[in-house]
């Protein structure tokens, strides 16, 4: 019987189906069985040659391949009915690649006497193997090098894979902190180039001198060119290692809004990076986008910029951006642009009677943007002392929200359907008011609280006070100390909303309607993730917002977190990387943007890897389920 059964299996797998009974028989009798445990590694690149050719009977491999900076480039996957060793074999060397078991996986082994019998024997088995097998490894393997690579005359990828070490300037021009700005200027002069590092008495950094710091700090403002140099370099300084990838210095050019960034390399000062470094680099930068926004003074400029954002996402995706890169950059251009429209509604009704800060919550606030989202913000202000002063405020701010409100939505930023927006005046509130409603929201978790308190708690300062949010955020840690019914509360709401599979590991989808046989990958893969993180982060007093800001900071913290750190990332990035392709696929032909998808269509390895989630959103929900049952359950 398990004889008959091995025969029934080859009559599928190529190229033993090629094989007439009375060979499929001598094969079958010829197969010998291993079990590898999920993350085994089944053959080391550089180690002994396979002994054996391997046939798949249940479970898959990744086949990886090391690149010239040691880093594993997975070259192919392969399922039940695929084979994997023959290369090596064939070549009766070292082995060429490393085989890692993806999952609890079987194999048939056919020893390599047998399989060059075959190959001498059957002209179709051999065949098979040279023009598909081979074909496909060496084809999938050059193109894999070729995209890694920096000297094939294309920028695919560089902004992700080339290390700042490559692009950086190697040669640092520095002067004392003891130089006077007019040594300094003519040391830049002479060495025609537009930053200076300025290093101190012990010979290391201890700023930077732009050719922007002598326009707009000396020039402009007639500065006396005998004063020491230090008087005018920027702080702090804005370090980068020469091992992270382009993409980093990126981010923080963005994120600090600079245009210079030190390379450091063990320690030392190896280099300079430039913003026109980059996009000489990348042509369509992201850095490009930003200077276009900055140059904007009115609402009807920044309208055809905000526009080009959503393109950017393209352009990140062919770079081969992870999900967590696209949704940072994207996260700092809208964040840029927000401030922008705040900058331009302050110059319109003046500064503001008392301090404000301008936060924002929902996606926006975990910086897990895509395409554009609702607008989901608020205003905290300083407490007022009287009366009169508390109209004026009010006042003010509401003409400066519903200007924001209007400006964000010309610029592609829709308004919250359930009005969760600072034009909303229950959202536009002094510190004290919003401590008041999380502390009510906290002692009394009715199912709004709770609500309010999934979509508040994870709000982000963006423009003004940050002082303000910063209380609010101690507040909030301060008020969660020792509240398991209100955690409670908040686990029996998120472990309500279940992932998508069935009893049988089938996709449950909707039954009828428009999105008949797809799955909401927001809904039932996003929010439950973010939910799961975020009743963890809260647990433990953690004040990142972003969900793998979250568990990075939680793997030290908590327990389930420490044990499933990292296919809590894994899944995050593939779901949201999965949403994002395919809501960009929309864009790209004109549809409406939405969030459903048809599993069905998704290959056998996503299939896989999305099922793989949903049960760790399921495994992880039980476990928050069994710590909270004796609170409210």
């Amino acid at each position: 019987m398990l004889q008959e059964e091995i025969v029934n299996f080859l009559k599928g797998v190529p190229p033993f189906q090629f094989l007439d009974d009375a060979g499929l028989g001598s094969v079958a009798g010829s197969l010998s069985l291993e079990y590898y445990p999920k993350d085994r590694v089944i053959l080391r690149q550089n180690g002994p040659a396979s002994d054996a050719l391997r046939i798949i009977r249940k479970g898959g491999v990744r086949i990886s391949l090391e690149s010239g900076s040691g880093e594993q480039v997975a070259i192919d996957y392969r399922g039940e009915g695929e084979t994997f060793g023959l290369v090596s074999l064939m070549g009766r060397d070292k082995q060429k690649t490393t085989i890692v078991a993806v999952d609890d996986t079987i194999c048939y082994l056919l020893d390599k006497e047998k399989v060059f019998e075959l190959i001498d024997t059957n002209p179709a088995f051999t065949e098979y193997f040279l023009q598909s097998h081979f074909t496909k490894y060496m084809d999938k393997t050059c193109r894999e090098m070729r995209n890694k690579s920096l000297f094939y005359g294309s920028s695919d990828h560089i902004l992700f894979t080339a290390q700042i070490g490559e692009i950086a300037t190697s040669k640092v021009i520095t002067a004392s902190d003891r130089a006077t700005i007019q040594e300094a200027a003519r040391i830049m002069s002479g060495q025609k180039i537009s930053s200076l590092v300025i290093i101190d008495a012990q010979g290391l950094p201890a700023g930077i001198v732009t050719d922007r710091d002598l326009r707009d700090k000396v020039v402009s403002r007639g500065r006396d060119v005998q004063e020491p140099v230090r008087g005018i370099m920027s702080l702090p300084l804005i370090r980068v290692d020469a091992r992270d990838y382009c993409f980093e210095a990126v981010l923080k050019m963005l994120k600090y809004n600079i245009h210079h960034v030190l390379v450091i390399k063990d320690g030392a000062l190896r280099g300079v990076i430039t913003n026109h470094d980059l996009m000489m680099l990348q042509g369509r930068s992201p850095l490009s986008f930003a200077k276009d926004i900055e140059s904007q003074h009115s609402i009807e400029g920044l309208v055809p910029v905000s526009k080009k954002i959503n393109n950017i996402i393209g352009f990140l995706l062919k770079e081969g951006a992870r999900a967590s890169n696209i949704t940072k950059i994207i996260t700092e251009l809208n964040d840029r642009l927000v401030r922008k429209v705040l900058e331009i509604g302050e110059k319109k009704f003046g500064r503001a009677p008392v301090p404000y800060c301008w936060i924002t919550f929902g996606s926006e606030g975990r910086k897990e943007q895509t395409f554009r989202t609702d607008q989901d913000n608020a205003i905290i202000y300083g407490n007022v002392e009287s009366a009169a002063v508390e109209n004026e405020v009010k006042r003010y701010f509401a003409d400066f929200a519903a200007f924001a409100r209007e400006s964000l939505l010309q610029c592609g930023f829709p308004p919250c359907p359930a009005d969760y927006m600072a034009s909303n005046p229950r959202w536009r509130q002094s510190l004290e008011v919003w401590k008041k409603y999380f502390s009510g929201w906290i002692s009394t978790p009715m199912p709004e609280a709770v609500l309010n308190s999934l979509i508040f708690f994870d709000f982000r300062p963006l423009y003004g006070d940050f002082s303000l949010a910063e209380e609010l955020r101690d507040s909030l840690t301060s008020m969660l100390e020792g509240q398991k019914v209100f955690l409670g509360y908040l686990a029996n709401m998120i472990t309500k909303n279940t992932p998508p599979i069935g009893f049988l590991k089938s996709f449950v989808v909707e039954k009828s309607g428009e999105h008949k046989d797809e799955l909401n990958l927001k809904i039932k893969g996003i929010a439950p993730l973010v939910d799961i993180v975020r009743l963890f982060a809260l647990e433990r007093g953690v004040k990142e917002t972003a969900t793998l800001e979250r568990i990075g900071a939680l793997k030290d913290k908590h327990t389930i977190v420490k044990e499933y750190a990292d296919e809590l990332e894994h899944a995050f990035e593939f779901v949201a990387l999965l949403r994002i392709h395919h809501q960009f696929g929309q864009v790209e032909t004109g549809r409406e943007v939405d969030n459903f998808i048809n599993p069905n269509k998704l290959s056998n390895l996503e299939k896989k890897t999305i099922k793989d989630a949903f049960h760790l959103i399921s495994r992880i929900q039980d476990y928050i389920i069994e710590r909270y049952k004796m609170l409210i359950w």
